[in-house]
């Protein structure tokens, strides 16, 4: 796939503006990887389990892998930002995969599933939204009002959806079909006197709901950009849902149970999502060695220069120990589940992309100006990594959970109360 970039780049650049979220912007070689990565086997690599029998066999991977297996085909696929897509492994489409085959129903599946393995079409996750902080998720605004209506004499659930959401990945590509929406349950409809009080009965927690919506009865607002990056044709995007009408065939595992599936999202997904940044930097890594023997200074290559040395030596060391944290996670997954290993999990979403950061940053300062020009990976690395501290959930708020469970642990311990 590395060798591909260049392709790919190139059909995009003369694009501007509309032309760039277009279906002829996808570049024709990502279609040519897929069609390569399935004759190799290598096409939905991350399915967890066997899919259910109205789908077809050859849609499955030759062996089903443990979360550590997988791990470590996902350093490799991080090398490139196009081997995950071009073996079906891309987010969010696998996280969304497996809401479908876990929470999905029948219709939901074969509407929505069948496709995405496939590869046929893209889909998005809608939760981060642009007026409250999101990284608690029970500050969620966008809301869906439950109606109870009479057709024909005959009583109906229908559902109303309203709200704002920003960061929405995949939501600008063409080829995007559907998207999961967090919404906040709203049972102030006067049809349904039960709830009046506008809560659910069970907490917190219990308010969010996801639902399946198609692409198309969602209002585009504006493609964000990332560090000035705008991720064409795939993107990020801010949008709008405005009376959008639902019925309970869209509503996935049932109402109220929307904390438990973006959960469910979040375990093995950090694993995909952190090797592949191991991968990356692995790569920056690699680019740094490289240069670091081709360029002289003061009368002798980089790589003779005490610091250059220091910043190999301390990149080694950075990347071994994100390699290994990511393992451990994913072997803690495949032993005790994701549940006991929250804090092992935690920990891997602050400390890993930090640790591929600073590889990335020192590779940067060993190319000096290339290494932030488009002549190499290194910036878009940059600033992809950067991000990852926050698109996961900001560091604050993983570090909060490892050390409330450590303080648990630790006063279990010591017989102590807080």
């Amino acid at each position: 796939c590395e060798p591909a970039e260049e392709e790919y780049e190139n059909h995009l650049k003369n694009r501007i503006g509309a032309a760039r979220w277009t279906i002829d912007a996808v570049p024709p070689v990502v279609e040519r990887l897929k069609e390569e990565a399935r004759r190799q086997g290598l096409w939905n690599l991350f399915l967890p389990h066997r899919l259910p029998g109205f789908l077809p066999k050859d849609l499955s991977p030759p062996m089903y892998l443990s979360n550590r297996e997988y791990g470590i085909l996902c350093e490799i696929m991080g090398r490139s930002f196009l081997c995950p897509e071009a073996c079906n492994c891309n987010a969010p489409d696998t996280g969304n995969m497996e809401v479908f085959l876990t929470h999905g129903t029948l219709e939901q599946q074969k509407i929505y599933l069948k496709p995405l393995l496939e590869g046929k079409i893209r889909s998005a996750f809608l939760m981060t939204e642009p007026d409250v902080a999101s990284s608690d998720a029970t500050n969620i605004e966008t809301r869906l009002t439950k109606m109870i209506v009479v057709e024909n004499g005959i009583k109906k659930t229908k559902y109303i959806l309203n709200g704002k959401k920003w960061w929405s990945t995949g939501a600008m590509d063409p080829r995007c079909s559907v998207a999961l929406v967090l919404a906040r349950m709203d049972y102030s409809h006067p049809s349904v006197s039960s709830q009046s009080d506008g809560e659910s009965p069970t907490g917190a927690h219990g308010v969010h709901t996801v639902v399946v919506v198609p692409m198309e009865k969602i209002q585009m607002v504006r493609a964000l950009t990332v560090f000035g990056y705008d991720d064409a044709p795939h993107g990020h995007a801010e949008v709008k849902m405005e009376n959008i009408e639902l019925d309970e065939s869209c509503l996935v595992l049932g109402e109220g149970k929307g904390f438990e599936i973006a959960q469910s999202r979040l375990g093995p997904g950090r694993i995909h999502h952190c090797m592949r940044a191991v991968g990356l930097a692995a790569r920056c890594y690699e680019l740094m060695l490289k240069r670091s023997m081709e360029r002289e200074t003061f009368g002798k290559r980089l790589c003779q220069h005490g610091g250059c040395q220091e910043m190999i030596a301390d990149s080694r060391a950075d990347l071994e120990a994100a390699r290994l944290l990511t393992l451990s996670c994913a072997s803690a997954i495949d032993n005790l589940g994701a549940n006991k290993a929250r804090d092992q999990i935690a920990m891997i979403k602050y400390a890993v992309p930090e640790l591929a950061f600073r590889i990335i940053d020192r590779a940067v300062q060993v190319h000096g100006g290339a290494g932030v020009s488009q002549d190499f990976p290194l910036a878009r690395a940059l600033a992809g990594m950067r991000t990852l501290r926050i698109a996961d959930g900001p560091d604050a708020v993983h570090k909060r959970t490892v050390a409330k469970i450590e303080i648990r642990r630790a006063s279990k311990m010591f017989n102590s109360r807080l």
